[in-house]
This record gives C-alpha cells, sequence and structure tokens, in this order.
C-alpha cells in the first residue's frame, strides 16, 4: 500500500515543499530511501525502526520503498524521522493518515519514540504557510517557535505514540493557534554606560553609530575603555521591530541557537568572536553551511576586539557582507545565502606595545617599521567601509575619582530611539531601515547639504583625500547627526563633526 505525508527541507533559508511517500510491497525485509538524501535521512530508518517497535506498534517485515519528491533536490536534517514513520505506520495500515492530507509533519525520533527539537522551524513554517499549509505537527520542545506564525494550527507532541493515538481518535491532543502578541518592551538586560567614566568623544560615537546603525572603530592604548565601552553599546542600541525580530530568530533556527523556551529573539545580537576563530567560522561553511558570525549579528553588533590579531583571510572576507549585506557561501552542493546586516564595531592598539601616542607615563618602544606592520594589517578598502573612527586616550585620575553623574543608557537610547524613529519615517516608502543602508541615487536624495556645508565638503574632499566611498560615508554619518540633533538638512556643524571620525592623520608615524 502506498501512503504519503507532507513535510519539507530547508536549503540556507530557502524552504522547499516535499512528500514523503511509502511503498510497502512483497520482497525480501528491506528499507531503501532515495530521492537524494543525507546521511542522517539514510539513518533514519534504523531510528524509526527502534522508535515503531518501543511504542508498540508493529515495523512491517517487507519491502519498504521510501521516495522523497521532488527527488531531484539534496534533502538534509534529522526532522524527516517523524514522517517517515507516519508514513510507515499508514502504509501498513496501522493509522489513518486522511487528518494528515493538509499537514505538515517536523520531528526527530529518538529510539524509545520521544521527539526531539529540530532546527529551522520558524521558516520553515512561515514558507510552507504562504504556500497554503495551514496545520502542522512538531515537537513540544519546537511549540514556542512554532507559535510565532500567526493564523497556522500546531500541534505539540512529545513522543511518537502521542500522534499515533491522536490519529486514531483515542487522545486527542491539545492544538494552538495564534495571534502571537509582540511585547517590544522587553527589558534589555545589559551593562550601563553610567558606569563608564570619562571618554565622552567615544560615547558620542557609539551614540551616532547606534543611531544610524555605522560601523565604528576605536583605537587607543591598552585600559583606556575600548572593550568597556563596547560590550555597553546593546544597552542603548533601539528595540527591535518585530520584522527584525523575525529575520534574526529565522537565522538562529536555522542554526541551532535558539532558546526552546523563548522563541522569538527580543533583544539585538552582541557577537565577539575570539581572534583566533576561522574564516569559516567568520562567514559560515562547513559540509552543510550554517550561518557564521556576519550572520550571525544581523541587525545587531559584530565586534572584533584587537582587529590586528585576527587572521588576514578572516578580515578581508567581511569586506563583501559589509557592503552587500549579505553573504554568500558556495560549495559543492549548492550555494547559499545567509543576511549579513551587521554593525561592524572593532577595538585596536595603536601600535604592538600599545602605547604610541599616548602622553601618560609609558613610552612606545615600538619602531616605525613595526608600527607601520601592525596597523596595515588592516587594508585600505577594510579602512574605507568603517564609517567612523574614534582615538581615545588614557583615562585621567581625576575622571575615575568623579563621584558625579554620568549619563545612563536608558537616557541615551531614548535619543538614538528618536532618531531611528525620524529615520523609519523617512524611509517607509523604501528598502532602508536606517541610514548606513543608504547608496547610490538614495544618498544624493537624502544627504543634501546647504551651501555652507557644500563649501566645507568640497574643502575637506581634497584635503583629506577622501574616495568616493568615504565621501558617502561621510554624508550617511552627517545624516546621522542631524538626525540626532532633530534637522532635516544637512548643516556645516553636522558635517564638521562627521569629517573629524575619518582624520586618522596621528595614527602613524
Amino acid at each position: 500500500m502506498l501512503s504519503k505525508v507532507k513535510t519539507c527541507c530547508l536549503t540556507g533559508l530557502i524552504v522547499t515543499m516535499i512528500e514523503v511517500e511509502v511503498d510497502i510491497s512483497k520482497g525480501l525485509p528491506n528499507v531503501n530511501v532515495v530521492g537524494l538524501p543525507d546521511m542522517a535521512i539514510k539513518e533514519s530508518k534504523d531510528r524509526v525502526r527502534a522508535a515503531i517497535q518501543n511504542s508498540g506498534f508493529d515495523f512491517p517485515l517487507k519491502r519498504i520503498t521510501i521516495n522523497l519528491s521532488p527527488a531531484h533536490i539534496k534533502k538534509e536534517g534529522s526532522h524527516f524521522d517523524l514522517p517517515i514513520a507516519l508514513g510507515i505506520l499508514g502504509a501498513s495500515v496501522q493509522i489513518p493518515l486522511e487528518e494528515l492530507e493538509d499537514t505538515l509533519v517536523l520531528g526527530e525520533l529518538s529510539l524509545d519514540g520521544k521527539t526531539n527539537k529540530v532546527d529551522g522551524v520558524l521558516p520553515m513554517l512561515l514558507e510552507t504557510y504562504n504556500k497554503g499549509i495551514k496545520k502542522v505537527i512538531v515537537p513540544y520542545e519546537n511549540l514556542e517557535e512554532a507559535k510565532i506564525v500567526d493564523g497556522i494550527e500546531i500541534i505539540p507532541v512529545h513522543t511518537l505514540n502521542d500522534i499515533m493515538l491522536h490519529l486514531m481518535g483515542e487522545k486527542r491532543l491539545d492544538t494552538h493557534t495564534g495571534p502571537f502578541k509582540y511585547n517590544r518592551n522587553e527589558k534589555i538586560n545589559s551593562e550601563d554606560f553610567k558606569d563608564l567614566h570619562g571618554q565622552e568623544n567615544l560615547k558620542r560615537a557609539l551614540e551616532i553609530a547606534a543611531s544610524g546603525n555605522h560601523n565604528l572603530l576605536t583605537i587607543g592604548p591598552p585600559g583606556s575603555g575600548k572593550t568597556m565601552a563596547a560590550r555597553r553599546l546593546p544597552s542603548i542600541l533601539p528595540r527591535l521591530t518585530f520584522q527584525e525580530a523575525l529575520e534574526i530568530t529565522k537565522i538562529y533556527s536555522v542554526a541551532g541557537l535558539l532558546n526552546a523556551h523563548e522563541g522569538l529573539i527580543y533583544n539585538r545580537p552582541f557577537r565577539s568572536p575570539h581572534h583566533t576563530s576561522s574564516t569559516v567560522a567568520i562567514t559560515g561553511g562547513g559540509r552543510i553551511p550554517k550561518p557564521g558570525e556576519v550572520s550571525l549579528s544581523h541587525y545587531g553588533v559584530l565586534f572584533l576586539d584587537e582587529l590586528p590579531e585576527f587572521s588576514k583571510a578572516s578580515l578581508e572576507v567581511l569586506r563583501q557582507p559589509m557592503e552587500d549585506k549579505v553573504i554568500h557561501i558556495s560549495r559543492i552542493n549548492g550555494s547559499y545565502t545567509y543576511p549579513a546586516d551587521f554593525m561592524l564595531l572593532a577595538a585596536m592598539n595603536p601600535c604592538p606595545c600599545g602605547y604610541y601616542g599616548t602622553d601618560g607615563g609609558q613610552q612606545c618602544n615600538c619602531t616605525a617599521g613595526q608600527i607601520n606592520r601592525y596597523i596595515g594589517k588592516i587594508s585600505g578598502p577594510l579602512m574605507d567601509r568603517i564609517d567612523i573612527i574614534v582615538e581615545t586616550s588614557a583615562v585621567k585620575y581625576k575622571d575615575l575619582a568623579d563621584n558625579g553623574r554620568s549619563e545612563s543608557s536608558e537616557e541615551i537610547r531614548k535619543r538614538v530611539e528618536k532618531a531611528r524613529e525620524i529615520q523609519l519615517g523617512r524611509y517607509r516608502k523604501t528598502k532602508y531601515l536606517f541610514n548606513s543602508q543608504l547608496n547610490g541615487a538614495a544618498i544624493n536624495k537624502y544627504c543634501s547639504l546647504n551651501s555652507s556645508a557644500q563649501q566645507l565638503m568640497n574643502l575637506a574632499f581634497h584635503r583629506m583625500n577622501l574616495s568616493a566611498r568615504g565621501y558617502n560615508r561621510v554624508l550617511k554619518v552627517a545624516r546621522t547627526i542631524a538626525d540626532l540633533d532633530g534637522q532635516d538638512v544637512i548643516c556645516e556643524k553636522h558635517l564638521a563633526e562627521a569629517l573629524q571620525y575619518r582624520n586618522l592623520s596621528g595614527l602613524i608615524p
């Protein structure tokens, strides 16, 4: 007898509907899986056999052929276990499958019949819902993630026996249906800027970067507060919109990093990989390509501490996603595309010993050649993609001893969110969300300068030897500064502040 069960497969973030066809015929006992399955699917026949027998049902001792249609698409993942098991039980007339005609089935099985959490449920449900699937069977651990999709009927199952009894009408399972309530006012648990003394120029730069999602590099001696300030950046980032939270959650779902008890991610990612991280860890990849740090930082922050200590290859590979906001991973099995719209936040010393150009008691003992080689690890094209560059100095005693009240993260974030709301209103009919995404004609349209600012820009372009990309980035930073000031037109003072964040004249002797 032939049975059919609907499921799907995930290639990157691309979802394809799959039909699991099970045919049981006379012949020597054998289970054959066809349709380009990967190793996890090929091994499923052993998990399914044990799960069916340990659930109190009979595994048919006949010739079983399992076809994953369409056959030309490579299938990956352990979530095929449950649809294969139900297909075998249906084909052997042990359970009725009429109720599963318009139902998507996902789930991995343990040998005792327990269902295990699977990755990528959210992107799979979003796509299949758009294709007309209104009911889904998922492991209970995926319930919170599945509930994000409004209007779909969710049947969570603990064991294979639960769903079999449900289909036979002996014990009906509870179902869950939206709408999902998004609590945007989720409290951000992070360190506070009020604990950071001194470094007012760095605080201001971080506020601008957070407002317009600009890339930022801090350069200064050890102990000047670069890392301390960077780790407080999440506390002033604007709260996620539901659409942003949905995109981030999809990536973390595919990567298998989603918390089963929360479902949706409410806070912007802050990723801080170690400088020994490989290129694959940064970009994503592997035999079955998974998202890397650039994608896990989507709509959040990628913090690279001790920037020159990263390998040259790991740094240069950032150039394409920083420009295109996506990362393309090509493997022999196919090409995968993941979103990578992140804010790059980097910190570095001005030289190998860290004390070049400082006015404190420590003296730099590096030669000019050593400093040039150290700074030279950061290529010109990569530096050109950084919007804001800030030099920090050693913190003075009077700043540390000052018991005066410093501005809190909540106060700064109010200004950041106000500037972000201005941008969302300005770009509501476009594809842009914030100023750093502007390119081409959009920069000319939205980054208009008054007459005095145009004169200053003309002078600075030639004196600072700005590239075309550098020129555009100065305008985008100036646009954000004007937004923080509540101005529609970029004035001279806004442009002057933006230009000072491109000045690197004091870095190299």
